[in-house]
């Protein structure tokens, strides 16, 4: 019953389009986040739970009351939106029971096949039930199998008066994928001593790092004039920048030579015109003092660019992002341990990993917030290859609710000796 409910209520989370939109013009970025927003705080309400908000930048807010008094306050995150790299409208999710193994091709565009080679973990999936997309969109694994989760573990402690825990605090946020899910986070009504984002990949992962990371915007400034007269007067800011693009590093410091623990530049966005050029670039390193050093030497690039073309001139604007969700979980040590227990009492071998990005945790931390991510059963996001494994879903769950119970049995405050 309640492993049908869960799918049942992921199914549903996917028909709704929450691709992100452009940043900036409006909040959130696009209509569909408001409106499975209101669909969530509607469910919450029927649970019962009458301490439940959608706020007025979109954010949904609840309050699971617990059955435990003078334990640390929990909250549950994820996010409503979807990544705006593939579409989320329209989106036709097969189910497959009792998977069988082998690949599987999508139905919707007979190119794209869920390749065993590509997604080994596969292997260790027969007889589980999956979900894919038909191959034309995503399928919004990232983040509605979190959501999905949450729903269902606030569901099964109000209808289990044996699952003894403290009081839940439920956090939906809104624009995740393009860098501003928590911007709107008002953490007074929040209220909560430690969190967890559902956020991860396949199952019993354990994200206590991620990328500290900073924007770079290099905006190059050259001379337009007609073609035609243009010997000797005209600055072609697009050569410029392309030239700067140019001479970044490729065999070290790019996201296609980099993998685990190195850093990287990521120049993704080139527009402008012969008067003007901008690129932006990502900066990514586990260590966030690295990130100077990676705006140095765009720095450093630039200087060389203006001197091979006399009068251009280039600026370099960066713009923090988020840091390494490490740096700030020791305001709460016993965040990390306690989930890694949680898994051992299940019987599980928990995998540490570090996440080559970003999530909500990452700048929930910065904030104040000890926030590590856990596994949600989602595999290939972004893509129209992404798929869910229903069971790993369901691990999730009974993991929360395992997590639940130990942080129950602590001290509002960590101990000294921590």
């Amino acid at each position: 019953m309640s492993r049908e409910r869960l799918l049942q209520r992921f199914l549903k989370y996917t028909q709704i389009d929450t691709t992100a939109g452009e940043p900036g013009e409006k909040y959130p970025s696009s209509d569909g986040q408001l409106s499975l927003g209101k669909l969530l705080t509607e469910e919450l309400r029927q649970m019962g739970l009458s301490d439940t908000e959608q706020d007025q930048y979109g954010l949904v807010y609840a309050t699971v009351p617990g059955k435990v008094s003078g334990c640390p306050v929990v909250a549950l995150n994820s996010h409503i939106d979807t990544s705006p790299e593939t579409t989320g409208k329209n989106v036709k999710a097969q189910v497959i029971e009792k998977y069988a193994g082998g690949d599987i091709p999508l139905p919707g565009d007979p190119s794209k096949i869920i390749t065993v080679r590509e997604n080994p973990e596969l292997n260790d999936l027969h007889g589980c039930t999956l979900i894919t997309t038909d191959g034309t969109t995503l399928l919004g694994g990232d983040d509605k199998a979190g959501i999905a989760v949450i729903m269902e573990v606030a569901q099964r402690l109000l209808d289990n008066p044996s699952l003894e825990t403290g009081t839940l605090k439920i956090l939906f946020t809104c624009d995740e994928e393009i860098g501003h899910g928590v911007d709107h986070v008002d953490f007074e009504r929040l209220g909560a001593d430690v969190c967890y984002t559902l956020d991860g990949p396949a199952a019993n992962e354990l994200n206590s790092e991620t990328f500290s990371a900073d924007l770079a915007t290099v905006t190059v400034r050259g001379v337009n004039i007609h073609p035609s007269i243009a010997k000797g007067r005209m600055i072609n800011a697009i050569r410029a920048a392309s030239t700067l693009v140019a001479k970044l590093p490729v065999d070290r410091l790019s996201p296609e030579t980099t993998a685990e623990r190195e850093g990287f530049i990521h120049p993704y966005i080139i527009e402008g015109g012969v008067a003007e050029a901008t690129v932006q670039c990502l900066l990514r390193s586990f260590e966030t003092e690295d990130l100077t050093a990676q705006a140095d030497l765009i720095k450093k690039l630039a200087k060389e660019v203006e001197s091979q073309f006399p009068g251009c001139q280039i600026s370099v604007d960066v713009t923090p992002q988020y840091r390494n969700l490490r740096d700030g979980l020791s305001k709460e040590p016993r965040a990390v341990p306690l989930a890694e227990k949680a898994h051992e009492s299940l019987g599980r071998k928990v995998t540490k990993s570090v996440i080559r990005g970003g999530t909500d945790g990452s700048v929930l931390t910065a904030k104040g917030l000890p926030t590590p991510n856990l596994s949600s059963g989602q595999h290939n996001p972004h893509s129209p290859l992404e798929w869910a494994c229903l069971d790993e879903m369901e691990q999730a769950v009974e993991l929360v609710l395992k997590l639940l119970q130990l942080w129950s049995a602590e001290p509002k405050s960590p101990p000294a000796s921590s």
